[in-house]
């Protein structure tokens, strides 16, 4: 059950709700609109007065409620309206109008509206007009003449829906922290449905201005990119001159008056207000250009690889900002796949966008080479090979994410950790479509029997309580293929695999061949060693025992149940 706060001001605010809520609706929605409880239990009902003109009923309870703020005359307060649309989940069951009017009357206990056995507490009604959600309308002055204790109503409100939700039986949702991006109004929804959009102008804004974030490096660059890409961008100027903020809007998406409906960055989410986004840019920028720049796609790789352990072991401020960098690869990752992916992969960036937030400080630079390399990817895909390099990074964020849902439930993060868990499953049929044709064309150059034999023998030895799992892998092909290339290119195949193996653990890859496989093909790009250390670190690895290899410290069935 969703509730939600609007506050309104005006001379005419209270008439303006209630013939909103007594209309037709914007796109003829509300049907049969009546009141389900009220301050009084006897205040007139537009709905249900059939010998009167309703636009009549309608002035008189507009005014009834408006009483106790007209009695102040000039000492009403600013915001005179509370608006509360309470809407249930769609596979709810359909609730009576006696039991809509018990939550009614327990929201605005709730909200400090009116107090249980306060007889001078707030003027309000619950109006119900559809099956699913009711609107409860109240003014802010008491029938005392004084304003009601509402502080911290949106939380408290909150805390009364999660109890409503247990004791009707409903759709329990996570409790959030109020780092949540705004929901789409029901008014927008309407809107884009009228219009044929899969996403209202608020989502397809959001998602546009968080990509030109991830992709800029400047503050010019931000503008230009959101500007590039169909957005029209407003600033807001001091007089000063300075630019304090920033607001958009979409081409097209006109008001009444056909005038653009713009939407300032913080309405979109807290974390694209332009204070925001400048700290951001100001911790992230690029490093210079080496001169022999290395793969772009095996250092955003590396990187992912490495936030597991930032989430285990570093501190909370670091971990965010490691999942900030890596909503934001996700972001710009679904403009370079190939098309037959993309749709997974926007739906993976898009859930985990909540997962991106906490209340937690982030820490933006210790993620500066993730967020680099994948600017780099973006700039000039054409540059780098999508597909191997594309599977490798999302075999190593899949692990990312899961560990970022344990991450998420150990600081009861619970909104953030169900976004991650819905992002696993996208982001695992983005990862099947595109690693399965890479896989597939490494498995046809698969090396000899005997040179696989080779290969098993020193798996069994090294890695015994993957082994099996390993060489009965459909992979298995294409990880001999990749070792076999790295001996062409003079590598030794043997410390080549035991590099591969100590990078990380393949406790919590869900699937040993196709990690090894990624891994590989990373190390066997890089310059070939010389004999003699190869043969240094043939002697080595000869030492080391196979219990040395590391051990992750979460318990791996944590994970592979939620994207194998």
């Amino acid at each position: 059950m969703i509730p939600k706060i609007i506050l309104s001001r005006g001379p005419r605010a209270t008439n303006r709700l209630i013939g909103y809520l007594y209309g037709k609706g914007t796109a003829n929605e509300h049907i049969d609109p009546h009141l389900v409880a009220s301050w009084n239990d006897f205040a007139p009902d537009p709905g249900r007065s059939p010998h009167r003109n309703p636009k009549q009923v309608e002035d008189q309870l507009a005014t009834q409620l408006d009483q106790p703020v007209k009695m102040l005359g000039n000492r009403a307060p600013k915001f005179t309206v509370w608006h509360c649309p309470v809407r249930a989940a769609p596979e709810d069951p359909i609730l009576t109008d006696a039991q809509w009017a018990e939550i009614a009357h327990r929201i605005v206990a709730a909200a400090g509206i009116a107090p249980n056995g306060d007889d001078e507490a707030c003027r309000w009604v619950a109006v119900r007009h559809a099956d699913d959600h009711i609107h409860i309308a109240a003014t802010l002055v008491r029938q005392d003449g004084r304003r009601p204790h509402r502080d911290h109503d949106i939380r408290a409100v909150q805390r009364e829906a999660r109890k409503i939700e247990v004791d009707y039986g409903l759709r329990r949702l996570k409790p959030g922290d109020g780092t949540a991006a705004k929901r789409p109004t029901s008014k927008e929804v309407f809107k884009a449905r009228r219009l044929g959009q899969d996403a209202t102008s608020r989502e397809i804004l959001r998602q546009r201005v968080r990509r030109a974030m991830a992709a800029a490096s400047a503050e010019a660059e931000f503008f230009t990119l959101l500007e590039a890409t169909g957005v029209n961008v407003r600033p807001k100027t001091e007089p000063s001159g300075d630019v304090t903020g920033y607001s958009v809007s979409l081409p097209g998406d006109v008001n009444k008056q056909k005038e653009p409906i713009w939407y300032s960055g913080s309405t979109l989410a807290g974390d694209l207000s332009l204070p925001k986004i400048r700290k951001r840019l100001a911790t992230t920028y690029p490093e210079p250009v080496a001169v022999r720049p290395g793969n772009p796609w095996h250092q955003a790789t590396a990187a992912a690889e490495r936030i597991p352990d930032h989430l285990i072991h570093s501190s909370d401020e670091v971990a965010q900002g490691q999942l900030d960098a890596l909503g934001g690869a996700l972001d710009l990752l679904s403009l370079t796949v190939p098309a037959a992916a993309r749709a997974e992969l926007e739906k993976a960036a898009v859930a985990f966008e909540r997962a991106t937030r906490s209340r937690i400080t982030t820490d933006h630079a210790s993620a500066r080479v993730l967020h680099r390399s994948i600017q780099t990817i973006w700039r000039d895909p054409a540059r780098h090979e999508v597909g191997t390099g594309l599977a490798m990074l999302l075999d190593v964020a899949l692990t990312a994410i899961a560990y970022a849902m344990h991450w998420h439930r150990t600081r009861q993060h619970a909104q953030q950790q169900v976004a991650a868990e819905q992002t696993l499953t996208h982001l695992q049929a983005a990862y099947e479509q595109i690693a399965e044709p890479v896989l597939a064309s490494l498995a046809s150059r698969t090396p000899s029997l005997q040179t696989k034999h080779r290969y098993a023998y020193h798996l069994r030895r090294t890695v015994p309580e993957h082994a099996e799992r390993i060489l009965t892998d459909p992979a298995w092909d294409a990880l001999a293929a990749v070792l076999a290339e790295a001996e062409a290119a003079g590598h030794n195949a043997a410390t080549v695999l035991d590099k591969a193996l100590s990078h990380r653990t393949l406790d919590d890859a869900h699937s040993p061949a196709r990690a090894l496989t990624w891994r590989i093909r990373r190390l066997g790009e890089r310059h070939a060693p010389g004999p003699r250390a190869q043969a240094a670190a043939a002697r080595h690895s000869a030492k080391r025992p196979a219990a040395s290899l590391p051990v992750t410290s979460l318990a791996p069935d944590l994970y592979r149940g939620h994207y194998r």
